[in-house]
Formats: structure tokens, C-alpha cells, sequence
């Protein structure tokens, strides 16, 4: 896909693929396997827009690469193997007229509808996705103001210096390892440590949303995270705390 004269990708891809799309058109395959989106944004980001428009059969083949961050094709004679390393991000609205909790506006969908709708999106699928944020409507106040936090030169740089600590937290891994999304169970359990209002707060969490152990190490992924974004060498219990807000979907699937 590279345009001619260029060899190399200086860029990170980033791949918005149609809901309309094909299982093969996502994930790859074919008589002469070829690789999907999901392949296509190796190393960069694959953005789903409408997440529960896109068929249920195509959404369930994507919990493989996210888990073992490469497509793999059987066919008769082989198997074909390619990477799929990817930032995965999805939208969606809260119900199929979109203003389902909507402070101004009135949802005119039964609670039949919302709860189908949501059902199109699986429960293990939404349990590899790290982040899950409700974005309500942005007031007037905000949207034509000049402080709207944080610039994109400061997040960058936050991000920056973040993994920063994880390249250098890394830096003897064996398996590959080199930021805290990566990180095996075992590392979680070395790096992550607790103190003890933190296992208290994790237990309470892990007890009333139903956390699965997959969840429960991505909460310790992401608490570890924004511990390092604040130059935290310990995990303290607001940062578990904020880890567990993001895990909002959990208890609506």
C-alpha cells in the first residue's frame, strides 16, 4: 500500500474501516490469504466507529489478534501468520437513537431496545478492551472556550515520559515486553504491588462489578499506567481507584 518511491512507513497507520465490512475485509483471509485491517494497522490504530452496527461474527474474530497480537489463517497445506500489534479504539452510542442518559434530550427507546443493541457487542470482547470512557455531551461553555485542558503538545508529552519509565522498567525483559499494556501476569504481579487499602478497594471492585481475572490484571495495567504518568513510583489507591472508573462498560454487559 506504500506509494511509489517509498520503502518504509515513517507514519503509524491508522485504519477506519466501514461496519459494512467482510470478516476477510477485517481480520484477512481469501483463496490467497491477504491481510485485513486489523493487520493493516500493525503498530498503529484501528478505529471502529459504530461499533455494534458491525456483524457480531466479524467483532468476535478480533478478541484472537488482540490477545495474541497477530492473525493467523489455517488453510489445507499451511498456515499464514500475520502481525496485528494494534491500539484498538471503538465508539458507540448508548442505544440506537443515541440519546439514551442524555440530560436535554428524551430517549425514545424501550429498555428491549437498549439492551439489545448493547447485546451486539459481546461481554468477552468489550473484557480485552483496556479503557472504557463515556463521553457526555460537551456544554456550550466548553466547546467555545480557550481552556479546554490539556494541549496535544502536553499529552504528548506526558506520554512520552511515561513510557519513558516503562522502556527503562522493561529494559532486562526477555519476552519483549516494553510498556505496561504488554505486561505478562507474572510481571503484573511484580510490578503492580498493592498496598493494603489498595487490595481492599481492588477486592471490593472485583466483588460488586463481577471483574473477570483478565479485567482484573487490566485494571493493575492501567493503574500502573497513571502512576507513571504522575512520576509515581508506587501505586497508590486514587490511581487504582481511577484504573477501576474506566472499566464502566463491565457493569452494563
Amino acid at each position: 500500500l506504500l506509494e511509489p518511491g517509498e520503502s518504509l512507513m515513517a507514519v503509524r497507520p491508522v485504519r477506519t474501516p466501514h461496519h459494512s465490512s467482510s470478516s476477510a475485509a477485517l481480520i484477512g483471509g481469501g483463496v490467497i490469504p491477504q491481510p485485513g485491517e486489523v493487520s493493516l494497522a500493525h503498530h498503529g490504530v484501528l478505529f471502529l466507529d459504530e461499533l455494534p452496527e458491525f456483524h457480531r461474527n466479524t467483532l468476535e474474530m478480533i478478541r484472537q489478534p488482540l490477545e495474541d497480537r497477530c492473525v493467523t489463517i489455517p488453510r489445507v497445506h499451511s498456515t499464514m501468520k500475520f502481525p496485528a500489534a494494534i491500539m484498538l479504539v471503538a465508539a458507540m452510542n448508548p442505544c440506537p437513537c443515541g440519546y439514551f442518559g442524555d440530560p436535554q434530550r428524551v430517549c425514545t427507546c424501550s429498555p428491549i431496545m437498549i439492551e439489545r443493541y448493547m447485546g451486539r457487542v459481546s461481554g468477552p470482547l468489550i473484557d480485552r478492551i483496556d479503557i472504557h470512557v463515556e463521553v457526555p455531551p460537551v456544554p456550550w461553555k466548553q466547546l467555545r472556550g480557550d481552556h479546554a485542558g490539556l494541549s496535544s503538545e502536553q499529552m504528548r508529552q506526558q506520554v512520552v515520559a511515561a513510557r519513558n519509565v516503562q522502556r527503562q522498567r522493561f529494559a532486562d525483559s526477555t519476552n519483549g515486553t516494553t510498556t505496561n499494556a504488554t505486561m505478562t501476569s507474572r510481571q503484573v504481579r511484580q510490578f503492580c504491588k498493592l498496598d493494603d487499602a489498595g487490595e481492599a478497594l481492588l477486592k471490593q471492585a472485583m466483588t460488586e462489578l463481577g471483574l473477570s481475572a483478565r479485567a482484573h490484571d487490566k485494571v493493575l495495567r492501567i493503574a500502573r499506567t497513571i502512576a507513571d504518568i504522575e512520576g509515581e513510583t508506587d501505586i497508590q489507591s486514587h490511581h487504582l481507584a481511577e484504573a477501576v472508573q474506566y472499566r464502566r462498560l463491565d457493569r452494563k454487559l
